[in-house]
């Protein structure tokens, strides 16, 4: 049983760290050599793509220790009492080091009277006071907030990213992934080192063995089966609605996250398209898809006379990705989607 948490353990400690954010460790690591320091940032992007991360390891590369290091949860300290209290704090010299970094999470949290009495700080901050703030919910922060800060947008990892870091996380664990399993983890962490580590070290603890394959991780965490998404691709190559119909059933009865069941197909039928009219591509595909999985897919391209696996009808199901967390039962896009590409 592993007690810390992996995405506590393996934390960016440097900007080197900083997986698929290139473009900002850059430009920080630039602005710290150089001297240029603002007394501003706000750091945007979706959950776990390392923001916090980010800012601690700003702050350390400024030489701030640790007891000039100050995190705040907005969430939970959103009221204008609290940032008050900040705002009082902030008059107060470092303890040991030329700046104190204050780090305010989740900042659209604030109210608005919260963020008035902020603003009055952010205008004229003291020369040792360095905030950096994020947030998932920029259209949330004011404009008056937003043009007093140096911006900085952090994008979500590619499933790439994540399956390497996932396979790299795993042998220091002292475990093995094969391509199939760390790319279903990465899919589950949905564009998240965060959720990503975490989904890895629910199937670590529940692993029987140290090698790790796709059924232990679909087992442990409740995925859609590749056998699901099999029949449906199968479904739209053999032209036989009631089979892709079924297999959406089967998802939903065994209370599958119809999202998550709707990206496998996308992401199996892309590759499919691919090797439609890319063939040469197979060797560069064999790292993201198990032998069985290209063997099944070169199999079912040969097989689709009438060319079903197309890009429009994957268009089809793209559209129905999207429509899935507005649709009244979630299996209906899906439904629809086939009914459309086969009807």
């Amino acid at each position: 049983m592993i007690e810390l948490a992996l995405y506590r353990k393996y934390r960016p400690s440097s900007f080197a760290d900083m997986l698929g954010q290139e473009h900002i460790a850059s430009v920080l690591q630039s602005s710290i050599d150089s001297g240029k320091i603002s007394h501003s940032y706000l750091f945007v992007g979706s959950r776990g793509t390392g923001k916090t991360s980010a800012a601690r390891i700003f702050a350390r590369g400024i030489g701030v220790s640790e007891n000039d290091i100050y995190e705040i949860d907005a969430a939970s300290n959103r009221g204008v009492d609290d940032v008050r209290e900040l705002r009082d704090g902030v008059r107060v010299l470092p303890f040991d080091s030329k700046y104190k970094v204050y780090i305010l999470d989740e900042v659209h949290m604030f109210t608005k009277d919260s963020w008035n009495t902020l603003l009055k700080t952010l205008e004229e901050p003291p020369n040792h006071v360095i905030f950096i703030m994020a947030t998932t919910e920029l259209n949330k922060v004011p404009d008056t907030i937003i043009s007093r800060c140096q911006i900085f947008t952090f994008k979500k990892p590619s499933d790439l990213i994540l399956k390497n870091m996932l396979i790299d996380v795993a042998k220091k664990e002292g475990y093995t992934l094969d391509n199939g399993s760390a790319e279903l983890i990465a899919i589950l962490g949905d564009g998240s080192f965060r959720d990503a580590l975490g989904a890895l070290q629910k199937v670590l603890n529940f692993a029987t063995g140290k090698k790790v394959t796709r059924e232990d991780v679909e087992k442990i965490t409740g995925a859609p089966k590749t056998t699901l998404v099999n029949e449906f691709l199968s479904a739209i190559a053999n032209k036989n609605i009631e089979e892709g119909i079924l297999s959406v059933r089967k998802a939903g009865e065994e209370n599958l996250d119809m999202k998550l069941f709707t990206k496998l197909i996308i992401q199996k039928f892309r590759m499919a398209v691919i090797l439609r009219y890319a063939p040469k591509l197979e060797k560069e595909m064999s790292g993201d898809l198990s032998p069985e999985d290209l063997e099944f897919l070169k199999e079912l391209v040969k097989t689709d006379k009438e060319g079903m696996l197309r890009s429009g009808q994957l268009s089809v199901i793209l559209e129905a990705y999207q429509n899935i967390d507005r649709a009244f039962v979630d299996s209906l896009p899906l439904e629809m989607a086939i009914i459309k590409i086969l009807g």
